[in-house]
């Protein structure tokens, strides 16, 4: 099992993730920009758009290239490598966690998503350097889907041995202290922040759960 680089404080605690949706907003940039700036390092930020072309996402990354130590490319290598990204989250569709590291060289960081025991084990064993599990409550993201609970933050962090573990899927303030409760290290969020009537007093409240508010 590889550690992230510069040990667990490398990963932030809170990671706000991006969809398809979030990336076509007009005021995307400017919103991202500002909650980069207000979490001042405390938060990544991930650019991930299934159906946004690869030539977006790299466009994109570069308007943000001044926050480029809080940014993650999910799963498109190939646009983290262009733009000079060096944390890419994994997904059942991305290249195995070797193969991109080796693209993207030793001082790369990983994440990589997981739903099952198993697949914390392997994501481990590959050499994540942190791990998504999910879905931990019901989220749109996932209709008719009840989540998995607290109950596989617990399991992954004791699989994971050591492996920072953030939860995902309808995580909102009030549930991120409970998660810590867990062993996690820390949470993943979309329409916690991006739906928020007040999104950079959502992401204070995320920080504040989670033991990272200044």
């Amino acid at each position: 099992m590889a550690a992230a680089a510069g040990g667990v404080g490398a990963v932030p605690r809170l990671h706000v993730i991006t969809d398809d949706e979030v990336l076509a907003r007009r005021d995307f940039l400017a919103l991202a920009a500002d909650l980069l700036r207000h979490a001042d390092g405390r938060a990544a930020l991930h650019l991930r758009g299934p159906g946004t072309s690869g030539a977006r996402l790299y466009r994109l990354a570069g308007d943000l290239r001044r926050y480029r130590p809080s940014l993650v490319v999910n799963d498109r290598v190939d646009v983290a490598l262009a733009a000079g990204i060096r944390r890419v989250q994994l997904g059942l569709r991305s290249l195995p966690p070797g193969i991109a590291r080796s693209i993207l060289g030793e001082g790369a960081l990983l994440g990589v998503s997981t739903h099952s025991a198993s697949a914390v084990r392997a994501a481990a064993d590959g050499g994540a350097d942190w791990i998504f599990v999910g879905t931990i409550y019901p989220t749109p993201s996932h209709p008719g889907e009840p989540g998995r609970g607290l109950s596989a933050v617990q399991e992954a962090v004791v699989v994971g041995e050591g492996l920072p573990v953030l939860a995902i899927g309808g995580v909102g303030p009030e549930h991120v202290r409970g998660i810590r409760a867990m062993g996690a290290h820390g949470a993943a969020v979309i329409r916690g922040i991006w739906e928020a009537a007040d999104p950079l007093h959502a992401i204070n409240e995320y920080l504040e759960g989670l033991g990272t508010e200044n």
